[in-house]
């Protein structure tokens, strides 16, 4: 989230700018929210909360702790649980998402420094800390008619079976945030034109994974239409602080997720894998912003 959605660019550092971004990322998330409060009922609605109610509380506690100004009005703690809930499955125990949202506030946030000090996205660390915590509640969706159902239709079992045009609409099964791909490029449209995010990174994210689909003769659609590479490009994959800055490097960035997330669907056991392809690139992310910098005139380069 160019700083879309967690923390902020360094350049981004006012409360008001912060305030702004958070609320228009809010805003882009609600088309794919009230499709999932549609599709897999009201129950999505108490996930979202007690997620978005952890990250905040937790937020406003260690800062208390560690005798930091509390700045939870700036709304990143809000978006983080907002995000985090994105990912997880309806009807998931109620600790699932406190639990995750308590670990990305305090461990991959606030004990790095806090906003704009996190050097992987916090809530994709929320979510690698629950898929390994609680592997059976993270891939547990609930049934939902005339759709395809079970483990998630990127499982091999349901090869063939899924129909482009319902994966588009979103009536399959899947996470809460993930499943309507049409209503997560509403609210990317929205992000894209207000220029909170930059299209690089979802743009070289997803199209290298359509490339490496047709190269390796699997179906291109299922690189966007299954699983959560639309939520992961465009509200994950594009935070400021844990992406690169130069144009290149978020090309290269973007490129690298795709690369990983395709590993890892085709030859790991794990057949998603956009939290860990986002998650390893947010560590690479300082040493492409070395080697993609743009050199000042003049300037030379430094021997050791």
């Amino acid at each position: 989230m160019s700083n879309l959605t967690v923390s902020l660019s360094p350049h981004v550092r006012s409360e008001n700018s912060t305030q702004k971004i958070m609320f228009s990322v809010c805003i882009a998330l609600i088309p794919a929210l009230v499709f999932a409060v549609y599709w897999f009922g009201w129950t999505v609605l108490l996930t979202v909360a007690l997620s978005m109610a952890a990250a905040i509380g937790s937020e406003a506690l260690m800062q208390k702790i560690l005798k930091r100004p509390i700045t939870v009005s700036d709304g990143s703690a809000a978006v983080t649980g907002l995000l985090l809930a994105m990912t997880l499955p309806a009807g998931c125990p109620w600790y699932v998402p406190v639990l995750g949202a308590v670990f990305a506030i305090v461990i991959a946030k606030q004990v790095f420094g806090g906003l704009g000090d996190n050097f992987v996205n916090p809530a994709l660390a929320g979510r690698a800390f629950l898929l390994a915590s609680f592997p059976a509640s993270m891939t547990s969706y609930l049934p939902v008619a005339d759709a395809v159902t079970g483990a998630t239709p990127l499982s091999s079992e349901f090869a063939g079976q899924v129909d482009y045009l319902q994966a588009f609409l979103g009536q399959i099964g899947g996470s809460i945030g993930e499943v309507s791909k049409l209503a997560l490029l509403i609210g990317a449209a929205f992000l894209l034109i207000k220029g909170i995010i930059d299209w690089r990174i979802p743009v070289t994210y997803l199209g290298t994974m359509m490339l490496l689909n047709l190269i390796f003769g699997k179906p291109v659609l299922d690189a966007v239409l299954l699983g959560g590479t639309v939520l992961g490009a465009f509200f994950m994959a594009t935070d400021y602080v844990t992406s690169p800055v130069p144009a290149w490097g978020r090309v290269i960035y973007g490129v690298g997720i795709g690369v990983i997330n395709f590993a890892i669907r085709t030859w790991g056991a794990y057949p998603e894998g956009v939290t860990y392809a986002i998650l390893l690139m947010n560590i690479a992310t300082p040493l492409l912003e070395r080697f993609t910098r743009p050199r000042k005139y003049g300037e030379v380069k430094r021997h050791a």
